[in-house]
């Protein structure tokens, strides 16, 4: 009986206490408000592309419950930002959703959230301009008690390739090409369209924004001009079909952060948080058949594969020539060829999901003074930086082999955070590799049953060095310039001419180092 009433006395000092609560009074606000930050920043969007959603912090750091009479948009209903206060909309179904609130409470030393987001219309700013930084502010109160925040956005005017859309049946148009090589042309189930011939030249006068693939018809090149930024939307692309070409154009930038003659294909997400997000967008894609293909200057990033070729390895002319890029970030390989004729120079490639490089089912390879590295989570990766091999599977699990003509890679640089960093898989076809003079990860010493990995034939391995440490400045950030203590400084094998490295600096004529990058002498902070 007694602590039945000592329950009841409890229960209902909670419950006065609660319906005391309920009636507290909330007073005005007296422009005492704290803001987490002053200006909020929603970073470069292109038009009519909705931002990403940012947030301010508003507190009250006073010992009163606080009411504030307004929260509102300074353009109000012309504004192109839209709030959410506490989960609060508005108005909802009027003008004023999303740009006005009235009457929102605050506890004492409490605080709520101002979501924000943004659609803008750069027409609707600028007749001209094909950037433009647009402003408005978050009122609080009014009178005397008002405060603000800043909101500034930068919106860029875009070039936007989509596919088209049937308005009655809603079905997205997909590409429709000779898949199998007979003559025919096959429908496929890639959304997209084949660009048209005065879409053929990508300019550096606007970005472009691509939807779903862009494909290359037979007989038509695309080129990039110095300077193009390509955005590609999540599963878009390039496709360039059989006996289509691709040219991007890039030349060396004087300003290694701007990169301005720099051709950079990446994901259409412009916020910081997504500056390093693999996966984004899907490839670009030389098919079978495509030829002369050529990639100079190029930065490709966020991909899930940065290039995929397949087919033509004998062809006269290599299908690819990639000189001067850089490909970083893709969630599954930086570059992955089939039975393909790829030649590569002064190229950086760097954090794959599975290889940087895998030249799969045979081929035809050539690579100098290149820099293949893997520093991707080796807990989450199954293949090391360089994959060659001369086989596929079939349904059946059976090996369906092609021959290698030919893998060479000179004064390069095949280096990780795993081990080891290449691996090399014969099924019986012809499978012609050589190593020369590069710096090289397969420590021995730290693997058990490590298997075939044709180490009987010292032939195939002519002065390279294995297991020193690149000084790679920071691979995590693919910052992959070598300093004075890197394993690869001074082995090269001297070519004639000397030539230049990524970066447009002399190699040494009698003792250059291998890789993409002349050593330096890196800033130890």
């Amino acid at each position: 009986m007694r602590r039945l009433l000592s329950f009841l006395v409890v229960f209902g000092i909670l419950l006065f206490w609660s319906s005391c609560r309920n009636n507290f009074e909330f007073s005005p606000s007296t422009g005492s408000l704290e803001f987490a930050k002053d200006t909020v920043y929603l970073d470069t969007v292109f038009t009519n592309i909705g931002s990403s959603t940012y947030n301010l912090k508003v507190y009250n750091r006073s010992d009163e419950d606080i009411v504030i009479p307004t929260i509102q948009l300074e353009n109000g209903t012309n504004s192109f930002y839209r709030l959410n206060v506490d989960g609060l909309t508005g108005n909802v179904g009027t003008p004023q959703e999303g740009n006005y609130f009235e009457d929102i409470e605050l506890l004492a030393n409490d605080s709520l959230f101002v979501f924000i987001e943004t659609t803008i219309d750069i027409e609707a700013l600028s007749a001209s301009e094909t950037q433009f930084l647009y402003t408005d502010r978050i009122l609080f109160d009014s009178g005397s008690n008002q405060q603000d925040v800043d909101l500034v956005t930068l919106v860029k005017d875009a070039v936007f390739i989509y596919p088209n859309r049937d308005v009655n049946t809603g079905i997205i148009e997909t590409l429709t090409f000779d898949v199998d090589g007979d003559g025919t042309p096959d429908e496929t189930t890639l959304q997209g369209r084949f660009l048209e011939n005065d879409e053929l030249t990508f300019t550096n006068e606007k970005p472009y924004v691509i939807y779903g693939y862009a494909g290359v018809d037979a007989g038509q090149t695309l080129t990039m001009e110095p300077g193009a930024r390509v955005n590609f939307h999540a599963n878009s692309g390039i496709i360039v079909t059989a006996n289509a070409t691709l040219n991007i154009n890039g030349e060396l930038s004087s300003n290694q952060e701007l990169l301005e003659n720099e051709v950079i294909l990446e994901g259409d997400r412009l916020e910081p948080l997504f500056e390093d997000v693999p996966g984004q967008w899907g490839t670009i894609w030389l098919f079978n058949g495509s030829n002369n293909n050529t990639i100079n200057h190029a930065t490709i990033k966020n991909a899930t594969i940065g290039i995929l070729s397949e087919g033509n390895q004998d062809e006269i002319n290599d299908k690819l020539t990639i000189t001067n890029s850089q490909i970083y970030n893709s969630s599954s390989f930086g570059i992955l060829g089939r039975a393909t004729s790829i030649n590569a120079k002064n190229i950086v490639i760097n954090n794959s999901g599975q290889s940087s490089f895998a030249g799969t089912l045979g081929g035809k390879y050539n690579f100098t003074y290149c820099t293949i590295a893997n520093y991707w989570n080796n807990s989450f990766r199954q293949f090391p930086s360089l994959l060659l091999n001369d086989f596929v599977l079939d349904e059946n699990g059976s090996a369906i082999t092609n021959n290698l003509t030919e893998a060479n890679f000179t004064n390069c640089i095949i280096y990780g955070n795993d081990n080891p960093e290449f691996i090399l898989e014969n099924q019986g076809a012809v499978f012609n590799f050589k190593f020369t003079n590069c710096l090289l990860r397969f420590d021995n010493s730290e693997l058990e049953d490590t298997g075939n990995y044709m180490f009987d034939d010292m032939s195939f391995y002519v002065n390279n060095v294995f297991n020193e440490a690149p000084d790679f400045e920071d691979p995590f950030e693919n910052l992959m310039q070598i300093g004075e203590n890197s394993g690869a400084n001074g082995i090269a094998q001297p070519l004639s001419p000397p030539g230049n490295d990524i970066l447009g600096n002399a190699r040494d004529a009698v003792i250059p180092d291998s890789g993409a990058y002349e050593s330096i002498v890196l800033d130890e902070d």
